[in-house]
């Protein structure tokens, strides 16, 4: 297994000839992101009297002895200059938020760590533990070789890279999308303003993960990045959200800019906003969402199934499909199992609950809360209070989403270093 050696103990230390007299001291080293699960150090930053010069890799030596030397004929006494797609340990990454994948959590770069490997040596991890922080806050030496199990691969962790002059480079859209859209939307609330925006730019690649990261984000974070976009620009991110959600947000906005996104919104969408607008947001008609699955009371078991493959409505409000009478009127929910369980020739009304249980749009969260608990369902039927036909649905995600505290996974989840 190969060492594995700090950064720090490399930082503001002595580099030395080959005859071993001090030529300078090693303000950083240099690496190259790319497509390597380990960056490769190309240099070093050597300060020689007041100046800054780069050492490429391949002339320095005695690394793995923790003693750096130089091992070229001579120094290039030109000042160092970045180049595209470098990052300076130290400078850019050390003591910075950095994302762990795996984790779906943002961790702070305590330590740095390099290893040989093949002989070339890369960045292999970093450590985002207490003891790195102490080792470098109080200069403590507290050995220089470090075990390879205590700390993350940095294979796992993406940079944030925005403040880097040269970086060309922005986190990767691709690994970001295997993260739930929760994950995302926790890590914004974690980072920095200017680390959010690097996330929601990187996220924006896929304009639906954006919509679905908008969600998961708390009003406060929702808000801070609306400000900068345009009217234009706000509504269509607000057009691929859920109505509720779209609803709920628009709620949020400065009054004077409410109407003007609201009118830039698609008209189907628009349509369904504006009624949601009409109730207030803690009954269930501010709770629900108006897409859900309906079927005749002529339709199959194979029919109600195909219902389902084809809708557009968000997944948690497809665990049901409702039958309608001729007048419109639900006389029958059918959740997915029964349906799938069922031959596909019968009737799904004969698979369905008639003995439906549902609620009034101005029904109070708490008389919500109670109804699903006491039928034990994941998706509720509101039926409009004059003509009993069926206007939207409030399903179980929603429900907590509301009973729960603004800001509850912060207040509750683990730190990184509870971790």
């Amino acid at each position: 297994m190969a060492e594995i050696l700090h950064l720090s103990t490399f930082l503001r230390r002595p580099i030395f000839d080959q005859d071993g007299d001090r030529i300078g001291r090693v303000q950083d080293l240099v690496a190259r992101l790319g497509d390597d699960a380990h960056p490769p150090i190309v240099g070093a930053v050597i300060r020689i009297e007041g100046r800054n010069l780069f050492v490429p890799i391949r002339k320095i030596g005695g690394l793995s002895e923790g003693r750096m030397t130089f091992e070229g004929s001579r120094v290039d006494l030109r000042r160092f200059e970045r180049r595209p797609g470098e990052l300076l340990l130290a400078e850019d990454l050390l003591a910075r938020h950095l994302i762990n994948l795996v984790r779906g959590r943002l961790i702070i770069a305590n330590e740095i760590e390099i290893a040989q490997i093949d002989g070339r040596w890369e960045v292999v991890g970093v450590d985002p533990g207490r003891r790195p922080f102490f080792r470098r806050v109080l200069g403590q030496k507290m050995g220089q070789r470090v075990k390879a199990d205590s700390i993350v691969d940095f294979a796992s962790i993406e940079p944030f890279v925005s403040h880097v002059p040269t970086a060309r480079l922005r986190i990767p859209y691709r690994k970001l999308s295997k993260l739930h859209p929760a994950q995302i939307a926790d890590l914004v609330e974690q980072a920095s303003h200017e680390e959010g925006e690097e996330i929601i730019e990187a996220v924006g690649l896929d304009r639906e993960l954006e919509a679905d990261v908008f969600e998961e984000l708390d009003v406060t974070h929702q808000l801070e990045f609306l400000e900068s976009r345009t009217d234009i620009d706000a509504a269509r991110l607000l057009s691929r959200m859920e109505p509720d959600n779209a609803a709920d947000l628009i709620n949020e906005i400065d009054q004077d800019r409410r109407l003007p996104i609201l009118e830039h919104l698609p008209a189907a969408q628009q349509l369904k906003v504006r009624n949601l607008l009409s109730y207030n947001a803690d009954t269930a008609g501010g709770m629900m969402n108006t897409d859900f699955v309906s079927v005749p009371a002529t339709a199959t078991v194979a029919e109600a199934l195909e219902a389902i493959r084809t809708s557009t409505a968000p997944a948690e409000s497809l665990h049901a499909v409702f039958v309608l009478d001729e007048n419109g009127l639900p006389i029958g929910a059918a959740s997915v199992a029964p349906l799938v369980r069922a031959r596909d020739s019968e009737l799904a009304l004969s698979v369905a609950k008639t003995q439906m249980t549902f609620v009034h749009p101005h029904w109070d969260l708490h008389r919500v809360a109670r109804k699903m608990s006491d039928f034990n369902l994941t998706v509720l039927p509101v039926l409009d209070e004059e003509d009993g036909k069926m206007i939207g649905v409030i399903t179980v995600d929603d429900l907590l989403e509301e009973l729960l505290p603004q800001g509850w996974r912060r207040e509750f989840g683990m730190t990184a270093a509870e971790e």
